[in-house]
């Protein structure tokens, strides 16, 4: 998908889900038939994200820039515009094998720069970080499972609240005007526009102004009306033949479409609320309290509030366990940055490079 614009974006694709493990989509991308993917297979510290960052700054064209949401300054991918092609950490936890070697994917392997004999010397401590790390990530997970069920409860009160016929038509009329039937099917790619970091709940706003001029938000405060007004806006993009971003709710089960992107119309349809308010300049706002029986509603607010606090304060664990996990993982990486080659690494960079038409 060419997004549209001449600028970068940032994504996530795979985030801590609402089952307490790891949620991602990068087998979506393995799955596209015009992509050539080169996966990198190396052990922390070894620069991956390093040389990701490296090939972004000398693509011609704009990239995607794929965050890792347990450290978003670090990269687990990047998305070219031209070639068609993308590099991915395929490491855990979004492990990744090639399905058809050097025919769709390029292996490039950085194990081959580390020295194994520092790296056996320094086993016990590896192994213990290791482990710690990911009792660490276990804790998070259990956190915002706990979380995701709470507010899964909460839409669930508030569902039986919302009048679906009025926004349904509402919708269907508001997608009517904005999304003019092109005669033919659109295209989908699955992203996270937001997830649950060791710096709390981060949403890619920057994402949504590169490609949107013009920007449809769903104020909902107990998440009933949001994910249905996108879902039918979702299909009637692709129905009238849009290429579009679907950005699925990283807290939802079963997975959600959060919030919708469409370049090619400088579009986008997406749901403010507490984890990730949206607020831009000149923004059509629609108050989904419009669509609830107020009253029905009012029966249940309490309960939802509490809730609603209790699953904050869970999210807040679950950046503490996230920010810990992170500091121990930092610790890991300095026996890996001992033990690498990092001249060997760089000449794998610009290999990769040559390979992209990048040099």
């Amino acid at each position: 998908m060419q997004t549209g614009c001449d600028k970068n974006i940032d994504f996530f694709l795979g985030a801590l889900g609402p089952s307490g493990g790891f949620r991602g989509y990068f087998c979506d991308l393995a799955d596209q038939p015009d992509l050539w993917l080169y996966l990198i297979k190396a052990g922390p510290g070894c620069g991956k994200s390093t040389l990701m960052k490296n090939l972004a700054r000398q693509a011609a064209g704009p990239v995607e820039r794929i965050h890792c949401s347990s450290d978003p300054d670090s990269l687990d991918g990047v998305i070219f515009s031209s070639p068609r092609a993308a590099i991915l950490d395929a490491t855990a936890p979004h492990t990744l094998e090639p399905a058809y070697p050097g025919a769709k994917e390029t292996v490039v392997n950085l194990f081959g720069t580390l020295d194994p004999q520092t790296l056996y010397q320094n086993r016990a401590e590896i192994i213990r970080l290791f482990d710690t790390c990911g009792q660490l990530q276990k804790s998070a997970g259990r956190c915002l499972a706990s979380a995701s069920l709470l507010l899964r409860e909460q839409q669930l009160a508030a569902a039986g609240c919302l009048n679906r016929e009025k926004l349904e038509q509402y919708v269907t009329r508001l997608g009517r005007r904005l999304l003019p039937d092109k005669g033919r099917t659109g295209s989908e790619q699955l992203r996270l526009l937001s997830a649950i970091t060791p710096q709390g709940p981060l949403c890619y706003t920057g994402t949504v102004e590169t490609l949107a001029s013009h920007k449809v938000v769903f104020r909902d405060e107990w998440g009933a009306a949001a994910p249905l007004a996108i879902q039918l806006l979702r299909q009637m993009a692709l129905e009238r033949g849009y290429d579009i971003y679907t950005c699925l709710c990283p807290l939802s089960q079963p997975a959600a479409a959060e919030h919708l992107l469409i370049p090619e119309l400088g579009l986008a349809f997406l749901t403010s609320n507490l984890w990730h308010p949206m607020d831009f300049a000149g923004q059509q706002n629609i108050h989904c309290s419009r669509f609830m029986d107020r009253q029905a509603l009012s029966c249940h607010k309490n309960r939802m509030r509490l809730s609603r606090r209790t699953a904050a304060e869970l999210l807040e664990q679950t950046s503490a366990f996230q920010r810990k996990a992170k500091q121990t993982h930092d610790q890991l990486e300095e026996y890996y940055k001992a033990a690498a080659d990092f001249e060997a690494v760089n000449a794998i960079g610009r290999a990769t490079a040559k390979a992209l038409g990048l040099e």
